[in-house]
């Protein structure tokens, strides 16, 4: 269980920082940057759906968010953009090709 936990928020850290890039390219499409924008601001709220002071149903309706929300602005970015974003991730993790 620890295990799957670890690996989401690694993946989760991984997808955060391609949309952290693309959102600085011009190529980045309006609504992707709205949406990010967005996002971020329900998860950081204090007005939720289910309030935070609710212990595991508070937190699962911001992760629910999270986990949709940033695979689909992945995918609406354009592909070169989000391949020069995998591209620096990879050269700023030392796994340059």
């Amino acid at each position: 269980m620890l295990t799957r936990v670890l690996f989401l928020l690694k993946a989760g850290g991984r997808d955060a920082s391609l949309l952290w890039y693309a959102l600085r390219q011009p190529e980045t499409p309006a609504y992707i940057k709205v949406g990010a924008v967005l996002l971020a601001l329900y998860v950081i709220s204090p007005l939720d759906l289910l309030p935070d002071v609710i212990p595991i149903l508070g937190w699962l309706d911001d992760a629910t968010l999270l986990a949709l929300g940033l695979p689909f602005l992945l995918k609406n970015i354009p592909p070169h953009v989000r391949q020069a974003a995998e591209n620096r991730r990879k050269y700023r993790s030392g796994k340059a090709e």
